[in-house]
């Protein structure tokens, strides 16, 4: 076996780091690494490592999504697929927006990808340019920014905090609008909140984007279906910026397919030719058995999404409950997705046998090691004051956790 000496590892790392693009260079590192990595270590030890920090829900994709993915195998779809997706997908998709949304989109206004993510990647490369701003409100999900940075923009973060319910103000927004700005990126329900802005809230949001009529609209939707308020209300419902809205949405949130890897956009015409062109050159098409998955779970009875969203519900108020308990934490009540983002700022400066906690992601590894329950650090999150649980895992292991969480709160002096 051919090994690398420490040197010629460390002489290999300086000379890899010197010939990656500036592009690659301009990415932070994943504030969340250590903390996974942490976390493989003490299971492989054989410690008990209870997580509240996937954002994955814990269910089983349902039976007939499972069944209609067999059939598919059976029937040969093997081969490659459309670019922007299959055709009776797009067309599942556009019924969907039609009768859920109230919104219309033709089929050829939709472009299925590898996955929300990589939907979200393309309308960012797509329409922002060198120097131009993309607003992120924050806390905001960990790739939002790092997207902006490959498309060579420039974030710009605009904070609310747990007293705002962590959604922003139209002043916050009217503020951080430049002649710069070429898009909001606005995800509702939100991941890492929980927060849901409301109708008068979006149209309060749209009264102000009206007046700047260059800047687009991103809207991250993948939570839509976890919500507590009744009817998902999604930014794309007001004519006014209609032609400035882009949809992004998938299955694997409330469908429990993460792994599928199943997502799309909706977007005016020239948006979606132009993301189907991109797409075309970089992926191509997505796996041709995940879209009969995902036309099943379009397409066949909702009753499993009910039933998810009532458990997630559930454990929400359990959470919320447990966490509120906790001397010095501040929570709100998210009314979707599954996390909570209690600010933690009252053990911040505090330590333990002499090691101070400097930072909210300092204190979820102080968790992870002495508590052994698994959270993130706001840091991570553009929000320092405080720290993400999801509670996509079981009513015990709640309980447990919050407990663990607790015990080794009361430690810290």
């Amino acid at each position: 076996m051919f090994c690398l000496s420490l040197l010629a590892q460390n002489q290999l790392k300086y000379f890899t780091m010197d010939i990656l693009s500036s592009r690659l260079k301009a990415l932070s590192p994943s504030q969340t690494f250590a903390m996974v990595q942490k976390t493989s270590e003490l299971k492989a030890q054989g410690i008990d490592i209870i997580s509240m920090s996937v954002g994955e829900p814990d269910f089983a994709t349902p039976a007939h999504i499972k069944q209609a993915a067999k059939k598919a195998i059976d029937d040969n779809f093997s081969y490659y697929s459309p670019v922007a997706g299959f055709a009776d997908l797009k067309q599942a998709i556009s019924d969907k927006l039609k009768k859920e949304n109230y919104l219309e989109y033709a089929p050829s206004q939709i472009v299925v990808s590898n996955g929300a993510k990589q939907s979200l990647c393309n309308a960012i490369l797509s329409i922002v340019d060198k120097g131009e701003e993309v607003i992120i409100p924050a806390p905001y999900w960990v790739s939002y920014p790092e997207m902006v940075k490959l498309a060579e923009g420039k974030p710009v973060f605009v904070y609310a905090d747990i007293n705002q319910d962590f959604k922003i103000t139209p002043q916050q927004l009217e503020s951080a609008i430049t002649p710069k700005t070429k898009a909001l990126i606005l995800c509702s329900p939100s991941n890492p909140t929980g927060s849901v802005y409301t109708k008068s809230e979006l149209k309060a949001l749209v009264d102000v984007l009206v007046k700047h009529p260059n800047v687009f609209v991103i809207a991250d939707e993948i939570y839509e279906l976890i919500n507590y308020v009744g009817k998902h209300e999604s930014i794309a419902q007001f004519e006014e910026i209609r032609e400035r809205v882009i949809i992004v949405n998938g299955v694997s949130k409330g469908y429990a397919m993460t792994g599928w890897r199943i997502g799309w956009m909706a977007a005016p015409q020239w948006i979606s030719s132009a993301c189907n062109m991109l797409q075309g050159q970089y992926t191509s098409g997505p796996c041709s058995i995940s879209q009969k998955a995902a036309l099943a779970a379009y397409t066949g009875d909702q009753t499993c999404v009910s039933k998810m969203k009532t458990a997630f519900e559930r454990r929400r108020n359990l959470t919320v409950k447990l966490l509120s308990e906790i001397p010095g934490f501040k929570v709100n009540n998210p009314m979707g997705a599954f996390y909570v983002l209690p600010e933690v700022k009252f053990y911040i400066g505090k330590s333990y046998n002499g090691k101070k906690i400097e930072t909210a992601s300092d204190l979820s590894m102080y968790l992870l090691e002495k508590g052994h329950v698994a959270c993130i650090g706001g840091d991570a999150f553009g929000a320092p004051d405080c720290i993400r649980f999801s509670y996509a895992t079981s009513d015990e292991n709640i309980t447990k956790a919050i407990t663990r969480v607790k015990e080794a709160l009361s430690k810290l002096v």
